[in-house]
């Protein structure tokens, strides 16, 4: 929309794509690390209040890039957020005394939660931007209509964390002991950067990569892209808990080499110009990512101290959301080398590191 409507460059594009990693990175460890010292409820609403801003100024975008940058960095604040306290929060919530869940269903809630609603909103704001009226500005008018409500939800929900974390000033709070953990460094965090390089390229990337085949039709074919990697994540996740395996990390590295795969049917969408096999390629990267995040939370759940949970979940989505700057990226020096071969060199980084996952997975356990 905002190359076709605004004539933004594919790289400024991609770099709106990226931009919000900058607020991310430092959320998911921030956040996760105070909510585990001052309990989930104050600082989720906080991700709440940088949501309704951050889509306050998306929807100024038609007044320029810089309202655009600014929304996706409180956007991606927002993520951050909720992906290291929300899944931690939603992790608790799913043991006694709350409720007596199965051990893995705390991952399944949260990875299910997360994907659908990336799904579901690339959907509607995709759809609203080809069809609906003032398309730049409505998605993000509906999201804060939407959003706001849940500040009144998320506050009569029950504290899980009170006074918890490492003792001493809060700064103390942001080291994560677990993050050390042999594991952790050496097969989870090999993996996680994957799951969103995966995401970029297949529904960031490639839809502006084949606009010379989807014309005045682009738009419809990045929203149905995202519709299937996101759709067919969320189906995968219960086959997910019965792949995943502490002895083998047979869940990542299965995740893994899907993912690869799926990169490997990206470059050939691209060569052939197909919107076909383009969509084949996201149903394939869909699945490695449902596999990749639940494995990946339930690895962090079991590595993970009682002290620093969040904390960790927010260091593994951190490394796992550096792979979104994969889009920009490639953009940026697509003009020195040919696509297809930097596409190629990215999977055979991937088979390296599916190969070091193997490796270390027998070797490291969680305990």
């Amino acid at each position: 929309m905002y190359e076709n409507r605004d004539h933004y460059s594919a790289l400024t594009v991609n770099a709106f794509l990226g931009v919000y990693v900058l607020g991310l990175a430092p959320a998911l460890l921030v956040s996760g690390a105070l909510s585990d010292r001052h309990g989930r409820r104050p600082v989720m609403l906080v991700g709440i209040a940088a949501a309704v801003a951050g889509s306050g100024l998306l929807a100024l975008g038609p007044l320029g890039a810089g309202f655009l940058a600014a929304g996706r960095l409180l956007s991606g604040v927002t993520v951050g957020v909720a992906m290291a306290v929300g899944n931690a929060w939603i992790k608790e919530l799913s043991g006694p005394p709350f409720e007596h869940a199965d051990r893995g269903a705390g991952a399944r809630r949260a990875a299910l939660a997360f994907t659908l609603g990336s799904g579901g909103g690339a959907v509607v704001a995709g759809l609203l931007a080809e069809w609906g009226p003032i398309p730049e500005v409505l998605p993000f008018l509906l999201h804060i209509a939407v959003t706001a409500p849940f500040a009144l939800v998320v506050a009569r929900l029950p504290e899980t964390q009170r006074g918890g974390g490492l003792p001493g000033p809060w700064w103390r709070q942001l080291r994560i002991p677990s993050a050390g953990h042999r594991r952790f460094l050496r097969v989870v965090a090999v993996a996680a950067p994957w799951i969103f390089a995966a995401a970029g390229i297949g529904y960031g990337y490639l839809p502006t990569a084949l606009r010379g085949v989807t014309g005045t039709w682009g738009l419809v074919f990045a929203t149905a892209a995202t519709a299937v990697a996101l759709g067919t994540s969320s189906l995968m996740q219960p086959i997910a808990r019965r792949l995943h395996s502490t002895d083998s990390a047979r869940g990542l590295s299965t995740a893994v080499l899907i993912m690869i795969a799926g990169i490997a049917v990206v470059g050939l969408a691209i060569w052939q110009q197909s919107i076909w096999i383009g969509l084949v390629a996201n149903l394939l990267l869909g699945a490695g990512i449902g596999i990749a995040l639940v494995s990946g939370l339930l690895e962090v759940q079991a590595i993970a101290g009682p002290k620093d949970l969040a904390g960790l979940t927010g260091v593994f989505y951190a490394i796992a959301y550096a792979g979104f700057l994969t889009p920009a990226l490639i953009a940026a020096i697509a003009g020195a080398a040919p696509v297809l071969a930097i596409l190629a060199v990215i999977v055979a980084i991937g088979v390296v590191s599916w190969v070091a996952l193997l490796a270390a997975s027998r070797k490291h356990l969680p305990q």
